[in-house]
């Protein structure tokens, strides 16, 4: 009998041959998008330095009071506002899109697209 892998196999494999390709630099780090059944987590990495340059999550209090839901569309949209904002106010204006396997739509389109739109340049 054939067994199926789960959706978290397969999307653990995707990340981990599109990490293959992309990497972060202190000039252009990679944004990070992690997806929950319940939140989304949003990172700028650079991985020359291994180190966090900016991060935002649905959990924090001041995103979580603007949101209705904490994983939909309208919640990835306002993320990609929220961490564009803050990379901006950090320096950093281009970045590396980093999807974390995830397939490029819905809410992964959604904060990339908010995220473009707020000024970062992917």
């Amino acid at each position: 009998m054939i067994s199926k892998k789960s959706r978290a196999e397969v999307r653990q494999k995707k990340h981990r041959r599109l990490r293959n390709h992309l990497a972060g630099t202190a000039e252009r780090p990679r944004l990070s998008v992690f997806r929950s059944n319940n939140h989304m987590y949003v990172q700028v990495i650079d991985d020359t330095a291994q180190h966090t340059l900016v991060s935002a999550s649905t959990l924090e209090k001041e995103v979580k009071a603007e949101l209705e839901k904490t994983n939909n569309v309208e919640a990835a949209a306002h993320l990609g506002t929220v961490i564009a904002k803050r990379a901006l106010d950090k320096g950093i204006n281009t970045v590396v899109f980093d999807r974390g396997g995830f397939i490029y739509e819905g809410k992964i389109k959604a904060l990339a697209e908010a995220a473009r739109e707020a000024g970062l340049e992917f």
